[in-house]
């Protein structure tokens, strides 16, 4: 059984590996006559790739989209729409001397415990290179949400316990951490050099905010609007936690401080606070829905760890390569893009209701 794919209607089939030859994605589900070039994927795509700044990875990867279906002069047909992504600047000798070692924090081991088999190279399918494929989907479901004038923000809300005060969003694309607070981000950027200086990697919280999604939208019981984008999210491999509106914080509340109340703006039933991040019963309630990600330090660092061996004897790793000292900038596009993804599936459910 495999688990490659993601969505109902809306459906996104990724593959590859992130040393093989290429990575890509079959988006199925996406509705035709929707204008789309490689131009609108390369946007995304270009937000995602490494080698962007002196707080992520070194390698250089052009991450050009190329599209081998679904696409006639300019529109989707309604048949699928296939994208690859040429891999063209791996260098797998980096992973040579830790073939046999498995690499703390990584998918090594219980690869190798699931299959007898594992692409040491990058971590191969584990690989965050996979979210590429993902990032290009998330171009075809941003255009599509954007007909149903749906807005997705991502941004990094804080790295290392440094937090952004400020929720300006039209700095987010302006500095080099995507954060939505140009003072909190100089001191992220300082905070993610001195960790990189030491040979060692750093967290953060990304948040993301969703305006404009319509009240229904989710399908209780199992296929909760925020159920389904837990899932999403937590399908990135950098990501150990998702919270919604107050989020943990609603553990400390009482019910009187927790709940929304409703009241009338015109002909909209609104809520004077967003405690539920506009998600009620698993169902859209037509506020911004509003949720945050714990994003772990990355697992690679160049510091020598304790391990144990492929014949399961203990070893000491060092780790070569190339890898981002805080993967949180980068983690911003690919987020934005699973919950596009999302959204989209849970219109066209909804539509399908009626």
């Amino acid at each position: 059984m495999a688990s490659n794919s993601f969505g109902q209607i809306f459906r996104i089939t990724t593959f590859g590996e992130s040393h093989g030859p290429a990575i890509g994605v079959i988006v199925d589900g996406v509705p035709p006559n929707l204008p789309l070039t490689e131009s609108d994927i390369q946007f995304e795509l270009d937000r995602r790739k490494p080698g962007q700044s002196k707080v992520t990875t070194h390698r250089k990867e052009p991450d050009k989209a190329e599209i081998l279906s679904g696409i006639f002069e300019g529109k989707t047909t309604g048949a699928p729409v296939a994208l690859l992504i040429r891999n063209e600047d791996q260098r797998s000798k980096d992973y040579e001397d830790i073939k046999n070692l498995f690499r703390p924090g990584h998918a090594d081991y219980t690869y190798w415990m699931k299959y007898g088999n594992r692409d040491y190279r990058g971590g191969g399918r584990a690989s965050g290179r996979e979210t590429a494929c993902r990032v290009a989907a998330g171009a075809i479901a941003k255009k599509i949400l954007h007909q149903h004038k749906i807005i997705v923000v991502a941004y990094t809300l804080a790295i290392g316990g440094i937090y952004a005060k400020k929720k300006d969003f039209s700095v987010i694309e302006k500095n080099i951490v995507r954060a939505p607070d140009l003072e909190a981000a100089e001191q992220m950027i300082a905070k993610v050099e001195e960790v990189r200086k030491s040979c060692d990697s750093i967290g953060g919280i990304v948040e993301a905010v969703v305006h404009g999604c319509p009240p229904g939208l989710g399908d209780p019981v199992y296929d909760k609007l925020n159920a389904r984008l837990a899932c999403a999210l937590m399908s990135i491999g950098a990501v150990r936690g998702v919270e919604f509106g107050a989020g943990f914080a609603a553990a400390g509340m009482l019910g009187s401080q927790h709940n929304d109340k409703f009241y009338m703006d015109g002909d909209r039933v609104r809520t004077r606070t967003n405690h539920a991040g506009g998600i009620l019963g698993g169902i859209s309630d037509g506020e911004d829905i509003v949720l945050r990600l714990a994003v772990k330090p990355t697992s690679s660092i160049a510091q020598k760890q304790s391990t144990v061996s492929r014949d399961f004897k203990a070893a000491i790793l060092e780790v070569k390569g190339r890898h981002d000292p805080c993967i949180c900038p980068r983690v911003v596009p690919v987020v934005e893009a699973m919950i596009a993804i999302t959204l989209v599936d849970a219109l066209m459910m909804q539509k399908a209701l009626k």
